[in-house]
């Protein structure tokens, strides 16, 4: 049966209009996505398969291109379509970011961080530039490593800060393996950071370690 022959409070779009979108079951918003099913499945059987196959929504979202394509009803375009949905989203988070205090809305910049890094198969570390007001300037992934690590360059970092004429930065990075507790070297190379900043008066408000279910932040531990 195709979807437009189901009772209307039952229909995803209509549902998302009616009660809004997080009444929705993954099914069903990837269904408003896909818009179309194939021969034999609507939209939202589709979706379902889909879900089954790459083991849930995120698996799908994060997908390569190549992988993502293989899926039944999808292609380039619809790869196109999800990236361009995807960094709507990272965008519009930055955009939130720097029309406020970040101090005051930490779990914005978890959402931000992990967004940006949680899915990246090598260690990243990032810095979140700001203001004197703690608004965001800009972010950047400044050093790249393999899966164990990436070295960071202070006079790099210190750099970058004058660049922006930035007030205070927040650190982060990945753990590819997914368990973002902090490590030993994580906490040397954050000392030696706040050494060199602390010479052109920059102030190191954070340091944020993405994993995969959870961003650990130093100054919530007491390490900063």
């Amino acid at each position: 049966m195709s979807i437009t022959d189901w009772p209307e409070a039952e229909r995803p779009r209509e549902k998302l209009l009616t009660l809004g979108p997080r009444a929705l079951s993954d099914a069903e918003l990837l269904a408003i996505f896909l818009r179309i099913g194939v021969t034999g499945k609507s939209a939202v059987d589709l979706a379902r398969d889909l879900l089954v196959q790459y083991g849930g929504l995120r698996p799908l979202l994060e997908a390569t291109q190549a992988d993502f394509c293989k899926g039944l009803g999808l292609g380039n375009a619809k790869y196109a379509q999800l990236q361009a949905v995807l960094e709507m989203g990272r965008r519009h988070l930055s955009a939130t970011m720097k029309a406020g205090d970040l101090l005051s809305s930490p779990d914005l910049v978890r959402q931000y961080l992990s967004a940006q890094l949680r899915h990246q198969p090598r260690e990243v570390f990032a810095v979140l530039f700001l203001d004197n007001q703690n608004r965001l300037i800009t972010y950047e992934e400044l050093f790249f490593g393999t899966i164990d690590g990436a070295a960071v360059y202070p006079r790099e970092v210190v750099r970058r800060a004058m660049v922006h004429n930035a007030a205070a930065l927040v650190l982060a990075h990945n753990h590819p393996s997914g368990i973002a507790e902090p490590s030993q070297a994580d906490q040397r190379i954050t000392q030696r950071l706040q050494a060199a900043l602390e010479l052109i008066d920059v102030r190191i408000l954070d340091h944020m370690v993405v994993g995969d279910l959870e961003v650990v932040s130093f100054a919530e531990r007491g390490l900063i």
